[in-house]
């Protein structure tokens, strides 16, 4: 596995040709970490990072429930993402389906791993795509950049709820 990239404290990996591996450790536990993830309310707070406002988070969180983010960015643009989820062991892991609304045929399967070790937790996110242009072109999008500023403020939510 070759690490591609090291940004602030997220390490992103492809450990397959269809596949991301994303790892990050926050300084909260993993049941207000996998809280800020699967609320809405919380989710708006976080998701957008400092791209834009977040402007809808549904969650109807159960095996088979869907999701859906939107977000407007502050060019203007609305980017939009939705998913089902497949799999929730509370604090644990999720495992949810995941398609930008703009490329509907890239979609992946998502699975989020939360680790908890003295109060502190590891996310572990693999994003397995369906064939490796998929992938490629999720990596050349830009999401590391969008992503770290998101898990920065992800982490402070999560700190907030303490």
């Amino acid at each position: 596995m070759t690490a591609v990239t090291v940004s602030r404290k997220a390490v992103v990996t492809l450990p397959k040709d269809t596949q991301i591996l994303i790892t990050r450790e926050f300084d909260a536990p993993r049941h207000l970490l996998y809280k800020a993830c699967t609320t809405p309310e919380l989710i708006k707070r976080w998701w957008g990072g400092d791209r834009g406002e977040v402007t809808t988070a549904e969650v109807d969180l159960r095996v088979g429930g869907t999701w859906r983010y939107v977000l407007t960015a502050t060019a203007g643009f609305e980017v939009a993402f939705h998913g089902e989820f497949r799999e929730i062991v509370p604090n644990e892991r999720v495992v949810t389906t995941e398609v930008f609304e703009a490329f509907p045929d890239a979609g992946a399967v998502v699975t989020n791993t939360y680790t908890e070790k003295d109060g502190r937790t590891i996310l572990t996110v693999l994003v397995d795509h369906r064939d490796r242009q998929s992938r490629d072109m999720h990596i050349n999008s830009g999401m590391e950049g969008g992503m770290n500023e998101a898990y920065d403020h992800l982490e402070q939510v999560a700190i907030s709820l303490r």
